[in-house]
């Protein structure tokens, strides 16, 4: 080898309200659970996903167009209430909430070191 690092490609996803290409990390991952449009915070929850900024003006242009129904393939309309208010608490904040890693434990190796 020749000593030089690889740069790692970040994925892409596209957000289904303004249309713009971005970081998967700087987009909220939508799934869809019992009709409902449900906020992905971890991006773990089984099924088709759906990406937004987590702004309300990509929501509300993702609403307009009916861009959720038809990424997640529904086959209704899909309710959005529970996305608007996680959109609205989020509103102060730059991007979506990311969970703790770690779960609040010491990482191996660090007990005891001040």
């Amino acid at each position: 080898m020749s000593g030089r690092t690889r740069a790692r490609a970040c994925p892409e996803r596209t957000c289904v309200g303004c249309r713009e290409r971005a970081a998967k990390d700087e987009l909220l991952r939508i799934v869809a659970v019992q009709g409902a449009c449900v906020p992905d915070r971890r991006g773990t929850l089984p099924g088709r996903g759906a990406y937004v900024h987590p702004t309300q003006a990509c929501l509300d242009l993702a609403v307009r167009r009916r861009a959720f129904p038809r990424a997640l393939r529904g086959s209704g309309p899909l309710d959005t209430s529970v996305l608007s208010r996680y959109v609205e608490r989020c509103a102060g904040q730059t991007g979506p909430p990311r969970p703790a890693r770690g779960g609040g434990r010491p990482q191996a190796g660090t007990a005891g070191r001040r």
